[in-house]
């Protein structure tokens, strides 16, 4: 897994406000999972972020060996120890290297470009609800190039008899077809 931090500037009713995003992505699959959004994040928040994605029966880091991250301060000692008490340990990324958790940069460009950067945020419920939307179009929507062009979480009930429905483009039209999974 690697996980990252991303910003986004929201209007909120005391002025423009800056909330940050907590995200964590498997490297293996590129399936992505929103940890948090938060306007002022801390110690105290990092360490309910720690909780929940160590939780025993439907943590985000369950069964996980390692995790790589930048050397943000966000990512304290109290969490770091929350995660190898699981068995997760901590892979810190050297000074001024985004290019070694490449995939996690790649999806901060993908959601901002395509999503939250072409938008106006109105409060916390419409960047939360503006990300679900995304997430949802990332993982069930868009072909990824690095799987191959499959999707991550195919649509099961399609009935397409285990294939995976995928897209190009053909002359400026969208065409989607059917692909069996590997």
């Amino acid at each position: 897994m690697a996980a990252d931090f991303f910003t986004v500037e929201v209007w909120t009713g005391r002025g423009l406000r800056r909330f940050v995003v907590l995200f964590f992505i498997e490297l293996s699959t590129r399936k992505v999972e929103i940890a948090g959004v938060a306007d002022s994040v801390n110690g105290q928040w990092m360490r309910q972020m720690g909780r929940n994605l160590t939780y025993a029966d439907d943590g985000i880091l369950e069964g996980k060996r390692y995790l790589i991250h930048d050397r943000d301060p966000l990512f304290t000692t109290e969490f770091l120890a929350m995660l190898a008490d699981c068995g997760v340990q901590s892979v810190k990324l050297p000074p001024r290297s985004p290019n070694l958790n490449a995939y996690a940069e790649r999806f901060v460009r993908s959601i901002k470009e395509s999503c939250l950067d072409r938008m106006i945020w109105f409060g916390e419920a419409s960047l939360s609800k503006g990300i679900t939307e995304f997430m949802a179009h990332y993982h069930r929507e868009r072909n990824h190039q690095g799987l191959n062009n499959l999707l991550i979480m195919p649509n099961e009930t399609s009935g397409n008899a285990g294939g995976v429905r995928c897209r190009t483009r053909l002359g400026g039209m969208l065409n989607y077809y059917y692909r069996q999974a590997a």
